[in-house]
């Protein structure tokens, strides 16, 4: 089994995780915002057999430096900077919950950088900045830590909130502990970037290989929702896992490495 290897860019910037061949085609992982490289072990371990398989922590997570101004916009800005440091071309590109948000960002700005795109439940959009959802949404994301709590005591609490029906208790382990670690101070920058996002517009100008897979049960990024953006996109395919909520590769790995397996063999075909 190949193991994933923490390692750093050679700024210094950003912090990462990789397994397999640095020849093989690269495949980029981006966690959200509970997350860590960490969280993507299980597929390094699965994809480095067959490609270059990356997972980095985003700015301000584990290793990696924090941004000054944080925006989906600068995130986009650091992913191709982080691509660029890796020395990488046509990556396929993962992205769970906000950074699948970063990956639309960075389409839109990189058209015909990627070779292929994962959209792991996530959103083309957090609605209207002034909105009373995305308000009450950060407001009970936000409010325990105000009164004082910490990530690591809100860990417990915020992954059972994701998770759907029976999920693996090693990987519930390891996501307690990502969401834990996660700096306070990240966690709020990252939440309140949300405010605002929408790429509904840029959809239609999606021109690679996408995969839209979502959750039953996911009520951060709605099944419906996603079976709904995927008709928006040319050429995409919607799966949707049975059970699952929020964080299906830690949930039931079995189930996303296989759906994403079917995407990448269908992809590497074409390529």
């Amino acid at each position: 089994m190949s193991q994933s290897t923490p390692m750093i860019t050679r700024d210094g910037r950003f912090a990462y995780e990789a397994a397999g061949d640095p020849g093989a085609i690269p495949l980029i992982f981006l966690h959200g915002i509970g997350g860590a490289a960490r969280a993507w072990r299980n597929q390094l371990a699965t994809f480095g057999t067959r490609f270059r398989a990356i997972a980095w922590d985003m700015p301000g997570y584990g290793g990696s430096a924090p941004l000054g101004s944080v925006s989906i916009a600068a995130l986009a800005d650091a992913l191709q900077q982080f691509i660029e440091q890796l020395g990488v071309s046509r990556p396929i590109l993962v992205g769970h919950s906000i950074g699948g948000m970063i990956v639309q960002k960075w389409l839109v700005q990189f058209p015909m950088r990627a070779r292929a795109v994962v959209l792991a439940q996530t959103s083309p959009a957090f609605g209207k900045a002034d909105g009373d959802w995305q308000r009450s949404f950060i407001a009970a994301r936000l409010g325990p830590l105000d009164r004082g709590e910490t990530m690591k005591s809100l860990a417990p609490s915020l992954v059972k909130e994701l998770v759907g029906d029976d999920p693996d208790p090693k990987g519930m382990e390891l996501a307690r502990e990502c969401m834990g670690s996660v700096p306070e101070a990240s966690y709020r920058a990252m939440m309140l970037a949300l405010i605002g996002f929408d790429q509904r517009s840029t959809l239609k100008d999606i021109s690679v290989p996408t995969l839209l897979l979502s959750g039953s049960k996911d009520n951060n990024a709605p099944a419906p929702m996603m079976a709904k953006t995927a008709t928006y996109i040319p050429s995409a395919e919607y799966v949707e896992l049975a059970g699952v909520g929020h964080l299906a590769n830690l949930e039931r790995r079995d189930a996303f490495d296989e759906a994403l397996g079917r995407f990448l063999n269908s992809v590497a075909i074409k390529t």
